[in-house]
Formats: structure tokens, sequence, C-alpha cells
């Protein structure tokens, strides 16, 4: 049936010239200041400043953000996406859906929502809220277009309030945070029909470049030579090479594509001046926490060899929703 199918699309398109251009898919970013891109006293290149043209900010503050590293992505890989986003700092859904409704109630294709990074500003590690308000968007979203895809971001530890800052995580291992978090939009997802199951770990991805030894664990101790920092320096939001994990998160999980066919030359990573080897290792820790098969992964040295040497195949991660198929290099 498979091969019918194909000898069929052929023909048609030999008779009837070639198939017609996919049609665009609209994504809507929701969030705050882990969203946007907020520098948090790092120097330029920021990812806050990151090519804000390319993308819509439907409040008109003029930011490119983690919305606009996606679009890098997709741009880099063939994929016809449009972009928005809507952001305000310090801020959790229930305020998106109470004061930006109006903006928001559109028939998008596909949505990533991501709340406060305490899960909630007056009771850190309470899900409740991020629970209600999560569903609420789902609902409206659903209600433009039955179709939608939406999927939640659950975000990183903060060090400032595992090592500095009193906090239900102060004292305890960096991924305790990272891992109260996840569970909480985990909860959420699993509350509504209308979000996707496989919440979008970026916290988890965090996690992982420590154990690899890519990203040093504590920033206030000094960054350990040949490692990164994940944080900006407070210790509170990401730095460029953050921000950039959880793009390559947030677009590995929404296309379907690997994130290591972006390569070592990858454009944004680039302006940011990362190194080819840091690249490439932060494409392959997001590979690995999105699950696909990295049983070897190899040394950042070797990827361009990888990539050029190798074709594609496919490796698949479940979903409530839809089978999403990743290309791996």
């Amino acid at each position: 049936m498979k091969t019918f199918a194909l000898v069929a699309a052929a023909a048609l398109t030999l008779t009837c010239g070639a198939a017609p251009a996919s049609a665009t898919t609209t994504i809507l970013f929701v969030g705050n200041s882990f969203t946007y891109g907020e520098p948090a006293g790092a120097s330029a290149p920021t990812v806050q400043g990151y090519q804000p043209g390319t993308v819509t900010d439907l409040n008109r503050t003029n930011v490119g953000g983690v919305p606009a590293l996606f679009k890098q992505f997709t741009v880099a890989l063939g994929l016809d996406y449009e972009v928005s986003l809507e952001t305000v700092g310090g801020t959790g859904l229930d305020y998106h859906y109470t004061q930006k409704l109006g903006l928001l109630n559109r028939p998008w294709d596909k949505v990533v929502l991501q709340s406060y990074s305490t899960l909630d500003a007056s009771n850190p590690g309470n899900s409740d809220r991020l629970v209600a308000y999560s569903n609420l968007l789902a609902t409206a979203f659903h209600d433009q277009n039955p179709d939608v895809d939406v999927y939640l971001t659950a975000t990183w530890s903060r060090a400032d309030l595992t090592y500095r800052t009193r906090s239900p995580w102060l004292g305890k291992p960096i991924d305790a945070m990272e891992k109260d978090v996840e569970a909480g939009y985990r909860r959420a997802a699993t509350s509504s029909a209308y979000i996707d199951d496989d919440v979008i770990t970026v916290g988890a991805a965090w996690t992982q470049a420590m154990t690899d030894g890519l990203a040093d664990a504590n920033p206030y101790d000094g960054i350990t030579p040949g490692q990164i920092n994940l944080w900006a320096p407070e210790g509170y939001h990401a730095s460029t090479y953050g921000y950039y994990l959880s793009a390559l998160m947030q677009f590995g999980a929404v296309t379907g594509k690997d994130p290591r066919l972006l390569g070592a030359d990858e454009a944004a990573a680039a302006s940011f001046n990362f190194t080819r080897e840091q690249t490439t290792a932060l494409q392959a820790v997001a590979a690995r926490t999105l699950g696909l098969d990295v049983a070897a992964v190899p040394e950042p040295t070797s990827w361009g060899l990888m990539l050029v040497g190798f074709g594609v195949v496919g490796a698949g991660l479940r979903s409530r929703r839809r089978s999403v198929v990743f290309a791996a290099a």
C-alpha cells in the first residue's frame, strides 16, 4: 500500500508539476524573562537582543529571545515557521490568561507555555496555579483550533535558590528544584486533554549538561576550567549557553528534528562566540535529553565528520497526541 502511494504521488508530480510547498506553521511562545532571554547583567551579545526582526512580539517590546533562536534553527533546516511571542517578566501563566488573552486568542498551530520559575511566586513549589491556568489557556487555544499542539516547558534549577537564598531548595542538590518544577509541569500536562504529554524538560537538559561535565554545577565557587556556566551572573536567569540549550530542547520537541543536525557551525551559536566544540556538545546534550538513540555519543570534535559521513535515520518519541519522528544524524 505504501509503495502504491509513493508511485501514485510520483506520477501526479510528473503530470501536474512539482508538489505545492507545505503551509507555514504558526507557533506562539508564552512566558516571561526565561523565554525572552533576560541577560541579567551579562555583556552583549545577548539572547534578548537576538534577531528581533525575525519574530513577531505581540507586546511590541522588540525582543528576539528563545523564540528567535527557534526561528533561526527552523530556517537552517528549511522548515517554514512563523514565530510569535508574548512575554512579560516575572509573571506566570495566570497573568497571561487574565491580562493578555485578547492578544493570544487566535488559531495557532502550536503553542509553547512557560510559567513562573518556582511554579508559584507566592508559594514556591506549589503547582496548583500552573495546573489551573495552563488548562484554561489550552482550552482557549483548542477552541480556536481543535488541532493545536500545546506544549509545556519545564525550566531549570536556580543557583541562587540552591546555594544562597532561602527557598525550599536551599542546601539541596542542584537538580532538586528542576525535578520539582518538572513534576509540576507533568501534573499540569496530564490534567488537560489539550496539552501534550511530553513536557519539554529544559531543566533536565541543564542537569544532563552538568552530569556530562560540560557545565559547572555551582557558579558561586568559580567555573571549572573547560566548563561553561549555564546561568547569568546573578545565578537566576540563563547565560547565552543556557538559553541556547533551552531553545535546542524546544526546537527538537516541537519540530521532531534532531538538534545535532544544526551542526558545529550553527549561526546563532557562532554569533554568541561559542566554540564549535561547545556548540556540538550542547546539541548532543539536547539530543540525549530528548530521548534520542545516543548510546555512543561522539566527542564534540567528531561531529563534523559524523554529519558528513552518515545518512539520516529515524528515531521516534512517544506522544499522546501524535508520534514525533526525529531525524538523527
